[in-house]
């Protein structure tokens, strides 16, 4: 793990990060990295401001900015403000084994992998320390993900008093993103056969893996 790690921080430190290896069959569009990031809700912010570091944290991506706040004890934010960073989001995954293709039956030139998806978002950072503003930003990311709930909970219900002590004890973060790479790496390189194969695994293993597989290859 340490190997990849570093080429990370050597990566950031560019003016231009090259970004991640995405073969052709992997390819998919801006419109699915919104829905795979919109699912996910939280993404992991890598910098390498003094060293590398990473945090995951809830975020919300609109039009080309994220939103997101961090805890004024951790010490990566003071080094984001106008920082190149990588926003990294996942979605379901899974491990595949040779013996789901039908092809290894046929000539076993098959191998085992790992399908997944991932967005990777690059940008600059912008740390917000302006209590209305760190304020708006967790009102948002709440009414969000407590949309769902018959009865959403609002920041509005709990005393001013403790709300303002939360709000001076974290910083906001604002990503202007300039780079979008989605890959969904789900097996559209094999054949139909290999990729029912796949599936008739999954849909008995990992059910959340079967849907974003199946997601993937209804896509143009």
């Amino acid at each position: 793990m340490l190997a990849p790690l570093i080429r990370l921080a050597s990566l950031l430190t560019l003016a231009t990060v090259a970004g991640m290896y995405i073969a052709r069959p992997d390819r998919s569009s801006d419109e699915h990295a919104r829905e795979l990031v919109a699912a996910a809700g939280v993404a992991t912010l890598f910098s390498a401001t003094d060293g590398l570091a990473a945090t995951t944290l809830p975020i919300l991506w609109h039009d080309n900015t994220i939103i997101a706040h961090m805890a004024r004890a951790n010490a990566q934010w003071r080094g984001l403000d106008g920082a190149d960073v990588l926003v990294v989001a996942t979605a379901p995954d899974a491990y595949i084994s040779p013996n789901w293709y039908p092809s290894k039956a046929e000539h076993g030139r098959v191998v085992p992998t790992w399908n997944y998806s991932s967005v990777h978002l690059h940008g600059t950072a912008q740390i917000v320390t302006d209590a209305d503003r760190i304020r708006d930003f967790v009102e948002r990311l709440t009414n969000t993900h407590e949309a769902p709930f018959p009865q959403p909970w609002q920041v509005s219900d709990a005393p001013d008093s403790f709300v303002a002590q939360q709000l001076k004890v974290i910083v906001g973060i604002v990503i202007n993103v300039d780079e979008v790479q989605t890959k969904a790496k789900w097996s559209r390189g094999r054949s139909a056969a290999d990729q029912a194969g796949v599936l008739a695994a999954l849909d008995e293993r990992d059910a959340a893996a079967a849907t974003e597989m199946r997601a993937t290859l209804d896509r143009p």
